[in-house]
C-alpha cells in the first residue's frame, strides 16, 4: 500500500481549488488538527478583479501582486510579472516566509496541516520561498495541503518537483468533482498524519526494543 504524506490539488484556474482548500481546513480544525500556512484570495474592485492578495491562516493580508496600473510600483525598481500581474514580491515574502519558520510554534504538539495555496508562477519568483516548499515537504513534521496549476506551457521545476513526488497525493479538481471529493480530501490528510505519527514513533519502538534486548 502507497504511503502518502501530503495532498496537493491541481485543476485549472477558477475551477475552485482554494474553497475547497477552505473547506478541509475548516473540517479539520473541527476534529482537532492543527491548521497554518496561507491561502491565495482575488481582490477585486468594482466587479474587475485587479489583483491578488496572501491571506494568512491567522488572517493577515498581504498583497501578492496587482494589475500594472494599479501596483504602485518603484520606478527603475525590477518587475517581476505574471500576464498583466506584477507580483510583489517583498509583500508575499514578509507574509508568507515566517510561517514556514514559525509552523508549529502554536501547536502545542498536534498534529499538523501546512496549507500551500499555491505552488505557481507568481510565487516561484521568490527563491526563499521555494527552498522553505522544499524543506516542508521533506520534513516528517507536517502533512502539506496545497495547491498546484494543470500543466500549460513551460514546466514549472518546482510544481513538477510536487507533482512526481511519491509521497504526494494529487487529487485534480473539476466542476463536476469540487463538492463530491472534500470528504475524500479531508480522509487522505487525516490518513498523512497517521503515517507521520508512525514515522515519528518508530525511532522511540526500535530503541526501546534494543533497550529490552540489552536488558536480558
Amino acid at each position: 500500500m502507497k504511503m502518502f504524506k501530503h495532498v496537493f490539488l491541481t485543476g485549472p484556474p477558477g475551477v475552485g481549488k482554494t474553497t475547497l482548500v477552505q473547506k478541509v481546513c475548516e473540517a479539520l480544525v473541527s476534529s482537532g488538527v492543527g491548521v497554518e500556512g496561507f491561502y491565495t484570495e482575488e481582490v477585486r474592485d468594482g466587479g474587475r478583479r485587479v489583483g491578488f492578495d496572501v491571506v494568512t491562516m491567522a488572517g493577515e493580508r498581504g498583497h501578492l501582486s496587482r494589475v500594472r496600473n494599479t501596483a504602485g510600483m518603484a520606478q527603475g525598481r525590477r518587475e517581476y510579472t505574471v500576464g498583466q500581474y506584477v507580483v510583489d514580491l517583498s509583500s508575499f515574502e514578509n507574509t508568507a516566509l515566517p510561517l514556514f519558520r514559525n509552523a508549529g510554534s502554536a501547536g502545542g504538539g498536534r498534529r499538523l496541516v501546512f496549507v500551500i495555496d499555491e505552488i505557481g508562477k507568481m510565487e516561484l519568483f521568490s527563491q526563499s520561498f521555494i527552498r522553505a516548499v522544499r524543506q516542508t515537504l521533506d520534513s516528517s513534521s507536517y502533512s502539506i495541503l496545497g495547491t498546484i496549476p494543470i500543466p500549460k506551457g513551460k514546466p514549472l521545476g518546482l510544481v513538477e518537483e510536487v507533482r512526481h513526488r511519491s509521497d504526494v497525493k494529487v487529487f485534480t479538481v473539476s466542476k463536476e468533482n469540487r463538492n463530491a471529493i472534500l470528504q475524500d480530501v479531508v480522509s487522505a490528510l487525516q490518513e498523512c498524519l497517521k503515517q507521520l505519527l508512525k514515522m515519528e514513533l518508530l525511532p522511540l519502538l526500535v530503541k526501546e526494543w534494543k533497550d529490552t534486548l540489552a536488558a536480558v
